[in-house]
């Protein structure tokens, strides 16, 4: 039950930290605050307002009370559907340890001053997630196409129009590529690969025919259109958080004509904790590997199979020939 004098002072905290919350997805500032210690908090302080009876009790406050701050940001108009469903499996989770920590505690003998001094905790943290530099990451993904190199390397170089894509991911916001286009040729030649959300710009690094093509990406398209109820979000991490570094696609001859064909992606991202958000950042590349890597083997067999069938046609009178008497 909520005491008038407990319901006040909980509420104010919480004004605090959401307030603080704001300010930092204004600057950018994706980090261990925001993403772990401020559900903890706003879970125990949910708790602390409510004081459960049960261990369970506590638990479902502290998650409800994260839960609720999340959807408030989509009120609001800081943040998307998508965004905060990915965060959700993260903050959820932290929020409910609040509220059993606070449980433990003993709610009762927890005053307003000593619950107050959780929100000297972000302080620190705040400083590392300043001046922290992300990691770079790398995401390789790989197919068999049964062409041999010769012929898949044109299709990597540059490639037409996919269709429209039917994975849910992509249709909900995600950017997805549409084509590729190059400007030159061998290294010091650009390559655009065209996105739903705008081009990645590639300046070519290694050219080597038909085994290595590896690029640098001097221009990063936002990673996806949020879903909000409102016209248009454009929250911080839709630009400069997600960034590819560089790439490549690797060519390698296999028995019986076919080949390995082989495409990674070096990126960063500016989120923290990092490898929960590397859990999302690479599958998301992953599934943007296997489009691309389709597409090319859609291209290259279709090539092949045509030039296999327009040899056999050719050289069938020739072979009739022969065997007459």
């Amino acid at each position: 039950m909520i005491t008038t004098g407990r319901g006040v002072r909980g509420i104010l905290i919480i004004v605090i930290l959401f307030a603080g919350g704001i300010q930092m997805l204004r600057a950018g500032l994706y980090g261990w605050t925001l993403f772990i210690l401020f559900p903890v908090i706003l879970g125990g302080v949910g708790a602390w307002m409510l004081r459960p009876a049960t261990e369970r009790g506590a638990v479902a406050s502290g998650a409800l009370s994260t839960a609720l701050a999340s959807g408030s940001l989509l009120i609001l108009g800081m943040e998307g559907v998508i965004c905060i469903a990915m965060a959700l499996p993260l903050t959820i989770p932290l929020g409910a340890l609040g509220g059993w920590l606070v449980y433990q505690m003993e709610p009762v003998r927890i005053g307003t001053r000593r619950l107050t001094a959780f929100l000297l905790l972000p302080s620190a943290s705040l400083a590392w997630d300043a001046g922290a530099t992300p990691p770079v990451f790398e995401v390789r993904t790989a197919i068999e196409v049964a062409a041999p190199p010769e012929e898949v390397w044109k299709h990597v170089v540059t490639f037409s129009e996919l269709p429209e894509p039917q994975e849910w991911f992509f249709r909900s916001g995600l950017a997805y590529p549409i084509r590729a286009r190059i400007e030159g040729s061998g290294a010091g030649a650009v390559r655009y690969c065209e996105f739903s959300t705008g081009p990645f710009v590639e300046p070519i690094e290694v050219w080597n025919e038909p085994h290595l093509l590896r690029f640098g990406v001097t221009e990063n398209p936002a990673p996806m259109h949020e879903w909000s109820p409102y016209a248009r979000v454009v929250p911080k991490h839709l630009h400069r958080y997600l960034i590819s570094k560089r790439g490549e696609f690797r060519l390698m001859p296999l028995a019986n004509g076919r080949t390995l064909l082989e495409g990674t992606t070096w990126y960063q991202h500016g989120l923290w904790p990092a490898q929960y958000w590397r859990w999302w950042s690479d599958a998301i590349i992953h599934r943007i590997h296997t489009r691309v890597l389709t597409h090319i083997r859609a291209l290259s067999e279709k090539e092949h199979a045509a030039r296999k069938h327009n040899l056999a046609v050719s050289t069938a009178p020739h072979q009739t020939l022969l065997r007459k008497p």
